[in-house]
């Protein structure tokens, strides 16, 4: 089962690479800022699937990296990759001091401090004007050349592939953090805290240590968007788009990495689809959702998955 899901996963990576080569400048626009939000909220996952930890502020690690990678970009020649990875790391330090404080508390208590520190940093990016430029933003971001010059990085199927790049090491790196020792005392986090602590481990820190995994991941995300769209706003920092990655999460399937990422996909084709039609496109989402959560909590990864299972022992 492992070998066959392995190489569906590399057949994908494939089909992606070869996207560029046969669908219109449109469609490509869309597919990346489609693997951007999959890896936002596979980012996500760690804390949401694996960890039991309900975060209602991953805005703020997207935000975080896309103001850093923006402000890079302005106003250094710091080459593009390194910009975007400088922020992603930017954003990980900043939420270590996060979870320092958001893990003193548990359950939903966590999940409003989460809340509360996102709002918190939406309304300093509203107010400092200077870094982030208010409710105007920052426009113009642009996408520098490489290392030595290489300019590759700048067009469209370029960039296409620096994402993903990005996307494809980060499930590599996930997918080996969770199967490893640190990823088992995750699982017992979520399964039973109470016996992983009588086990000796010291799970306050283990949470710590993920939540500033997701955000550095989340904040590469958030660092990738930036010289994706060329501008950043606050509205990247608003709780409403916590509670969209959440739904990507829930809605491909949480604790599995690559669930996430279809739900991201699926939330991007559903809701262009939608608001091509109708202008209350997020009121029929919502009810896709509620349908999701009541005979599907598995999501669309955990659906495909057992009916695999079935077709195979059929």
């Amino acid at each position: 089962m492992a070998i066959k899901r392995n190489s569906l996963l590399f057949l994908a990576i494939c089909v992606l690479a070869l996207a560029p080569t046969g669908l219109p400048p449109y469609v490509m626009t869309l597919l990346t800022e489609a693997l951007i939000l999959g890896l936002c909220a596979m980012s996500l996952d760690l804390m949401v699937g694996y960890t039991r930890l309900l975060s209602f502020g991953h805005a703020a690690a997207y935000g975080l990296g896309a103001y850093a990678a923006g402000n890079l970009l302005l106003h250094t020649s710091i080459p593009l990759v390194f910009s975007v990875l400088l922020a992603a790391l930017f954003s990980g330090i900043v939420a270590i001091g996060v979870a320092w404080v958001c893990t003193l508390a548990s359950g939903v208590s966590f999940s409003m401090l989460t809340l509360a520190f996102a709002q918190l940093l939406y309304a300093v990016a509203f107010k400092w004007t200077s870094v982030t430029g208010a409710s105007d933003g920052l426009a113009g971001i642009p996408r520098s050349p490489g290392p030595f010059g290489i300019t590759f990085f700048q067009g469209r199927a370029g960039f296409y592939y620096l994402v993903l790049a990005c996307l494809v090491a980060a499930f590599i790196f996930c997918r080996s953090l969770v199967q490893s020792p640190f990823g088992a005392v995750l699982r017992g986090i979520r399964e039973n805290e109470a016996k992983t602590l009588s086990l000796g481990y010291n799970t306050r820190r283990y949470k710590i240590a993920v939540v500033a995994i997701s955000f550095m991941l989340g904040g590469l995300a958030g660092a990738l968007y930036a010289p994706f769209a060329g501008f950043t706003n606050t509205e990247l920092l608003f709780w409403l788009f916590s509670g969209q990655v959440l739904i990507m999460v829930i809605v491909g399937g949480a604790g599995t990495l690559i669930g996430p990422v279809i739900g991201a996909a699926f939330f991007m084709l559903v809701s262009n689809m939608l608001s091509s039609w109708t202008d209350s496109w997020a009121l029929f989402f919502g009810a896709i959702f509620i349908l999701f959560v009541l005979f599907a909590p598995q999501g669309i990864w955990g659906l495909a998955t057992r009916w695999r299972s079935l077709s195979s022992t059929g």
